[in-house]
């Protein structure tokens, strides 16, 4: 990642390159109007959420899988024709494998949630040349940024004035160590986030020390917006295993069809009673259908992601 989320390195510029991009003043800060004029520009410094989906929706999403319906076709015929002992059994692997997979998209749309939660609901700006507080969602690109230690990153900022300053950026990088930063350091534009020692990044906190900070980016376009829309997508693209699952699940479904009518049809021409080969086609196609499937590959990405993690 060398490119910032609004595609300007601003780690590599000096802080006075920095504030002539954004027509800004150390001393003065952006003007109310400014302010103004840049929220409505560049919209409220708010993390992407999409409406937060009931763990019911997601549960029923789980179950409109083709492989998933062959299955609960598959418990509800068993069951039709008597045999309880396969409907249970197929019946409790559809549940498995839902259960499993709301698990995983529960847990990333809370993890979107709580991405959003990182930050502060106010910041101490320099706006017009007085120093004010302002929910964090009117914070543009311009503001100048007060800095103390304990104080949540509003945006990413492109530092003016550093004292002692370390900042904690566990929840951005994994970096457990709180980060030097240096208001005056030179980075080359290739400087990888971890490295920027110039820049300040929404999420993010300050461990100790103070500064003085530009906002470049806000909203959306900061790294940890960014993130939020990976997060966001994850949930809604399907994996290529899941879309094979389904043409799988699709195929099977023909050839279930195909080879249940053949049958009929063969059972009828030999003069078998219609009822007789109708529970007969029916059987065939619920020994046919895969019930182990879905769970075991459930199963194996669970241990998969087990062993990643070890």
């Amino acid at each position: 990642m060398t490119v910032q989320a609004g595609g300007v390195r601003w780690h590599s510029l000096t802080a006075r390159e920095a504030l002539g991009k954004l027509d800004s003043n150390v001393r003065e800060g952006l003007t109310p109007e400014q302010a103004r004029r840049r929220l409505a520009e560049h919209g409220r410094n708010e993390i992407p959420q999409r409406p937060g989906r009931s763990l019911a929706y997601i549960i029923a999403a789980q179950l409109r899988e083709t492989l998933v319906l062959l299955l609960i076709a598959a418990a509800v015929i068993s069951l039709a024709l008597g045999d309880r002992t396969d409907a249970y059994v197929i019946a409790a692997i559809v549940v498995l494998n839902a259960a499993l997979g709301a698990r995983q998209e529960y847990k990333a749309e809370r993890a979107v949630e709580a991405l959003a939660a990182l930050s502060a609901p106010t910041a101490t700006l320099r706006r017009g040349g007085h120093v004010v507080d302002v929910p964090l969602e009117e914070v543009a690109p311009g503001d100048i940024v007060l800095l103390e230690a304990g104080d949540a990153v509003p945006g990413d900022c492109r530092l003016l004035e550093a004292a002692s300053l370390t900042v904690d950026e566990s929840a951005l990088t994994g970096e457990s160590v709180p980060v030097d930063k240096q208001a005056q350091a030179e980075l080359p534009g290739e400087a990888p986030l971890a490295e920027r020692r110039t820049m300040v990044y929404r999420g993010t906190a300050l461990a100790a020390g103070r500064g003085v900070a530009l906002a470049v980016e806000t909203g959306a376009r900061t790294e940890l917006g960014r993130i939020a829309n990976l997060l966001q997508a994850v949930s809604e693209e399907r994996t290529p295993l899941q879309r094979r699952l389904d043409r799988l699940g699709r195929v099977l479904v023909a050839a279930a069809l195909a080879v249940v009518a053949v049958v009929f049809a063969i059972g009828l021409a030999q003069g078998e009673e219609i009822h007789r080969m109708f529970l007969t086609a029916v059987s065939l196609a619920v020994a046919a259908a895969p019930e182990g499937l879905p769970a075991v590959v459930t199963i194996a990405l669970a241990l998969g992601a087990q062993r990643m993690l070890a």
